[in-house]
């Protein structure tokens, strides 16, 4: 059984820092890109972060070298350190798995459920 199961979210003041975490099951997801979205209230989704299973590394544009994903291959997880929080970070952040990485953009075919970060003022 396919599984993706994000944690680590929560409410942080502007400038603060969270960990986020996803862990992976139901596939040998060593051979699997991963990645982040999220999606505010009322806005698109945006990928925020992918790592493809060679290890590469690809960020949306609005990070401005914020958040670094990492995977531990071992342990089937995948992280987003995310600092300097702000205010327009605040969205629901999932997990994503498989699929392709091409470029700018990234079609998984599995999703968690997704986690609330909130960034105050």
């Amino acid at each position: 059984q396919v599984q993706l199961r994000e944690s680590g979210g929560g409410l942080v003041q502007s400038g603060g820092s969270l960990r986020l975490s996803c862990a992976t099951s139901g596939l040998p997801w060593r051979n699997y890109p991963l990645g982040w979205f999220r999606q505010a209230p009322g806005k698109q989704r945006e990928l925020v972060a992918t790592i493809s299973a060679a290890g590469l590394l690809g960020y949306g544009d609005f990070v401005k070298g914020r958040f670094t994903i990492s995977r531990d291959v071992a342990k089937n997880m995948v992280y987003l350190q995310m600092n300097s929080l702000k205010p327009e970070d605040t969205a629901v952040y999932t997990c994503a798995g498989g699929g392709i990485i091409s470029g700018a953009t990234y079609a998984p075919d599995y999703w968690g459920q997704g986690t609330q970060v909130t960034v105050s003022l």
